[in-house]
């Protein structure tokens, strides 16, 4: 009888601990993104030749869970580092988990709010729907100045996500300047919305970013990373805000997804400016993405910019890639890219840059093919 007991007593506690293991949970992923990576024109240079990190994806290792709280509600986290896997060094400046920190409460009825360091709406909700989410920034904005392919992340931010209603939903977030005696000094605020139904899949959003105001504080303290990263728009870096509108959309039909997005973005002076004109760029990118076979991905993408108001620089980008799979989590890919710029950027002649790879040419014409390998885990 004492060994029913006990055997008894030892399947509960098991039970117990299975069912807390299922209710809480905690994952270590991460992705290392190495390859090759020929430019022609680079820093006034015809020819480099280097080993790269993350041309696709990010090289990151990161940890995520969830606790179950009961009645639908659950606590979550994320923290995820950034790396340079060409030479082990940390991204993001440096920070132990400059990619992501945040954590939050999720609600089955009413969505989820996060704190920390985060990605806005823009980002999670219309970057999906672009065409670089598949073969990444070779298909955005010269300099990523509309932070389409996701430069810049933002401090100190509360962020709500929807639910999805009947394909619907909607996010938006405020992150705090955290300079004394000024509210609104160095603050960002954004709020996007996606809808889905079927084959179609549309977004837009807005995104307000605050420079800082030099009369309590140095210009450039604010909650948002430097979007400020090449000569696109790099003249133009003493900005008293930005203000960014993006709006894509694609569309599946079989084998292929066929999309595009459209961006203005309007860089405003003060008197503690540099320039005195407000800065306005537009952009318009179109994809077209062919899943060849279960294992093989291709992706063909044109993007024009065009600036207006303190500078008038224009460039035409084309790229092509594709992707082969050679497990679920590993795989190669291949990507070529040209741009041709005209005009003035604000400090001069314009330069090509390519897509978020952020490299100054030094001429108005740029060329740069990439080869590497993908693992996640």
């Amino acid at each position: 009888m004492a060994n029913v007991v006990k055997t008894g007593i030892t399947l509960a506690v098991a039970g117990l601990a299975c069912q807390a293991h299922a209710q809480n949970s905690v994952t270590l992923y991460g992705v290392i993104d190495t390859g090759l990576m020929y430019i022609h024109n680079s820093g006034g240079y015809s020819t480099q030749v280097s080993m790269t990190s993350g041309s696709v994806s990010g090289s990151r290792f990161g940890l995520k869970g969830s606790e179950d709280l009961g009645g639908g509600l659950k606590a979550i986290f994320q923290l995820e580092n950034g790396f340079n896997s060409d030479n082990g060094k940390l991204g993001q400046g440096g920070r132990m988990f400059g990619r992501q920190a945040f954590v939050g409460l999720s609600g089955d009825s009413w969505g989820t709010v996060t704190l920390g360091r985060q990605y806005d709406p823009l980002v999670d909700l219309i970057q999906p729907v672009q065409g670089d989410n598949w073969l990444a920034g070779f298909f955005t904005s010269p300099g990523d100045i509309d932070n389409a392919d996701n430069s810049v992340r933002f401090n100190n931010a509360v962020k709500w996500a929807s639910p999805k209603w009947s394909g619907l939903q909607l996010e938006t977030m405020y992150s705090f300047g955290g300079v004394a005696g000024s509210l609104g000094s160095g603050q960002t605020y954004s709020g996007a919305a996606s809808y889905s139904n079927g084959a179609l899949s549309l977004a837009a959003g807005y995104l307000h970013i605050d420079n800082g105001n030099p009369s309590v504080s140095t210009r450039g303290t604010t909650s948002a990373d430097s979007i400020f990263n090449s000569s696109v728009n790099n003249a133009y870096a003493s900005a008293r805000s930005i203000n960014i509108t993006r709006a894509g959309g694609n569309y599946v039909i079989g084998s292929v997804t066929l999309g595009g997005y459209y961006s203005f973005s309007q860089y405003n002076p003060d008197a503690s400016s540099t320039f005195t004109e407000s800065q306005k760029y537009q952009v318009g990118s179109l994809y077209g993405v062919w899943q060849i076979a279960p294992a093989l991905l291709t992706e063909l993408g044109y993007t024009y910019m065009k600036s207006s108001g303190d500078s008038s620089a224009k460039q035409n980008q084309f790229s092509i890639g594709a992707d082969y799979n050679l497990s679920k989590r590993t795989d190669m890919y291949a990507i070529a890219s040209y741009a041709l710029a005209s005009g003035q950027n604000g400090a001069g002649q314009a330069q090509a840059v390519i897509g978020s790879n952020d490299v100054d040419s030094g001429s108005n014409k740029q060329a740069l093919v990439t080869i590497g390998l993908r693992h996640k885990f």
